[in-house]
C-alpha cells in the first residue's frame, strides 16, 4: 500500500499530529495548574453541579460518577452528566470542567442545532470513521478509483464531525462561563483562570477537526494524482 510509504504523507500528517500534541499538553498542563488553585467559595465540581442544575432549571438532569482524571462528559442519552474523581477537588478547574458539561446539558435541554446534528450523524460517523480508510486502502490496493472514493466520501463524514463539533464545544464554554458568572461560584479572576481551562480544552477539538481535514486533503491529493496518471 504505497500511501503508507509516501512522503507526501508527512505534509499532511504532520502539522496535525504536532497541534494534537501540543493541545494534550496544554490541557494537562492548564489543568493541572489551575486544578491548584482552591475556588474563593470553597466549592467543588460536585457543588458547582448541583448548584448549576438548580439555577439554570436543569431539574431533569442526573449526576453520576465515572472513573478516571478528565473524563466528564454529558450523556444526552439518559440526560445526566457524569463527573470524574478530579471533580471533587475544591480547584477553579474542576468547577470549569463541570460547569462546561452542565454548558452541553442546556444546549440539549433547548434543543440547540448543532447539538441536534452531531448526535445525529454520529452512527454513520462511527462506520465511515473505519469503513472509509479500509475501501480508499482496499481501492488504491487494486486501483479502483470509485472504490477509494467510496471510501473518502465515508472517511469524509469524520470531518463534518469534527467541524461541527467545534460550534459545539465553543458555545458549551460559553455557557459555563455565564452560568459561573451569574450564580456567583467563580469571581474576579477565577472566571478568567476558568476560561484559560476551557480554551485549553477548546484546542484538542481544533486539532481533531485539523488532522480530520489533512487527512481528507491527502486522500483527495492522491486520487487527483492518480486520475491524471491515467488521463
Amino acid at each position: 500500500m504505497p500511501f503508507l510509504f509516501d512522503p507526501l504523507y508527512l505534509v499532511f500528517a504532520l502539522p496535525g499530529l504536532l497541534l494534537a500534541l501540543w493541545a494534550q499538553f496544554k490541557v494537562r498542563s492548564t489543568f493541572a495548574r489551575y486544578a491548584q488553585v482552591p475556588t474563593s467559595r470553597g466549592v467543588n465540581g460536585l457543588d458547582t453541579a448541583k448548584l448549576l442544575i438548580r439555577h439554570n432549571g436543569l431539574g431533569h438532569v442526573g449526576i453520576q460518577g465515572t472513573p478516571g482524571e478528565l473524563t466528564d462528559h454529558y450523556d444526552p442519552r439518559n440526560k445526566s452528566i457524569y463527573l470524574s474523581d478530579s471533580s471533587v477537588q475544591n480547584s477553579v478547574a474542576s468547577v470549569a470542567v463541570v460547569a462546561h458539561e452542565l454548558g452541553h446539558a442546556e444546549q440539549d435541554a433547548q434543543g440547540y442545532t448543532p447539538l441536534k446534528l452531531r448526535g445525529a450523524i454520529v452512527p454513520a460517523v462511527t462506520v465511515g470513521s473505519w469503513v472509509g480508510p479500509v475501501l480508499f486502502m482496499i481501492g488504491l490496493l487494486f486501483q479502483s478509483t470509485q472504490l477509494a472514493w467510496i471510501g473518502v466520501i465515508a472517511f469524509a463524514l469524520t470531518a463534518v464531525f469534527a467541524l461541527v463539533t467545534l460550534p459545539v464545544e465553543f458555545d458549551a464554554s460559553r455557557r459555563a462561563l455565564r452560568m459561573l458568572q451569574s450564580s456567583h461560584i467563580l469571581v474576579g479572576e477565577e472566571l478568567n483562570s476558568a476560561k484559560k481551562v476551557l480554551d485549553a480544552a477548546a484546542l484538542t477539538y481544533v486539532a481533531a477537526a485539523t488532522q480530520s481535514i489533512l487527512t481528507l486533503l491527502y486522500y483527495v491529493t492522491l486520487l487527483t494524482g492518480m486520475r491524471r496518471s491515467e488521463d
